[in-house]
């Protein structure tokens, strides 16, 4: 392939073409004008021509015959085989966003298309929102402020019992890219961290620098729980009455991963009686409906599923995807290139 010169905006001879397929709305978040113009430099794209919600617009099919890769992102309409007659020169799907199961079929895989995701990428806000949350919640923050407000009182100075980070025992439930990334953001606080995770064996968690529990120890054992499994038929109700049931009186409950993951009829039981809270940021359904008692329950702490790449953190996303193309024209191999093996456990 022809070099180009880095600073040359014009079309390059022998770029590969490449095409959008996602929401025309975020595409200038995820691609500002300093990841998109980096994006170029790699590839021949043309920003006005979008895919949104079908790959059957004329423009679109003629710009398919051309495609060697495809940038997706929220919103990118599923890519069959269809679509795949359509685009003979595929050879990448490279995606600005998490979870790829939404949109990708059988198809995609037995061609032998690479597929990338910026999955990792957009787990650090959310273990960085987690981070804050298990310190907030160490600090007793969100019931406090409950308080404050209904009373309208300062209870006073002087040292609080029950509550503080110095030791307290946190249990992580999946070693997915966010509780990882979680794992390491504990690490500088004199916290207790301790995982479970039924793919991790005990050198895996040697490794992440955790003790390894069953779920039910972890639960009995935790201060504060935090899930980052993902959304399958397996984990549905992974934390359901009998669960919720062996968490300590006074320890809090935080889910950034899926709704389902948790019986919510269970939890709100369990918030009624005062014995547990929650911070969710995630709920089932979702949104939740406007008379959900969760957004009443003063141990309850509701936030609109923003843990994940909110403003200026989506550019992260589309400089992975920058990233990905400049490795894929190197020659090098895609440092988040999703294992098709992998898709039943994985968000």
């Amino acid at each position: 392939m022809p070099e180009h010169s880095p600073g040359s905006s014009s079309p390059q001879r022998g770029r590969p073409v490449a095409l959008f397929a996602m929401s025309a709305e975020n595409l200038s978040q995820v691609f500002p004008s300093e990841v998109l113009a980096r994006l170029r430099e790699a590839v021949e794209i043309d920003p006005t021509l979008v895919v949104e919600n079908s790959f059957a617009d004329p423009r679109v099919r003629d710009a398919l015959a051309r495609t060697e890769v495809l940038v997706t992102g929220w919103g990118c309409p599923r890519i069959d085989e269809a679509v795949l007659d359509a685009a003979p020169k595929l050879r990448a799907i490279l995606h600005a966003a998490g979870s790829v199961k939404g949109f990708t079929t059988p198809a995609v895989w037995e061609r032998g298309i690479a597929v990338s995701s910026a999955a990792g990428a957009n787990a650090l806000p959310v273990a960085e929102y987690t981070l804050a949350m298990i310190l907030l919640a160490g600090k007793d923050l969100f019931t406090s402020r409950e308080r404050l407000r209904a009373e309208r009182a300062h209870p006073g100075w002087g040292i609080v019992p029950g509550i503080g980070n110095y030791g307290r025992r946190v249990g992580v439930i999946g070693a997915s890219r966010i509780g990882r990334r979680l794992i390491e953001l504990l690490r500088p606080f004199d916290l207790r961290p301790s995982l479970t995770d039924p793919y991790v064996d005990e050198d895996g968690a040697a490794a992440l620098g955790v003790p390894l529990l069953p779920l039910d120890d972890l639960l009995r054992t935790s201060d504060i729980v935090t899930v980052h499994a993902p959304d399958t038929p397996e984990t549905r109700h992974l934390i359901g009455r009998r669960e919720l049931a062996l968490m300590p009186d006074g320890s809090v409950l935080i889910n950034t991963a899926r709704g389902a993951l948790l019986d919510h009829d269970a939890l709100v039981d369990e918030l009624r009686a005062e014995r547990i809270s929650a911070i969710l940021d995630v709920t089932d359904p979702e949104p939740l409906p406007v008379d959900s008692p969760l957004f009443d329950l003063p141990n309850a702490f509701i936030t609109p599923h923003l843990a994940g790449s909110q403003g200026n953190e989506v550019a992260r996303l589309g400089l992975t995807v920058v990233e990905e193309v400049e490795r894929l024209l190197a020659g090098r191999e895609l440092a988040h290139r999703v294992d098709h093996s992998e898709l039943g456990r994985v968000a």
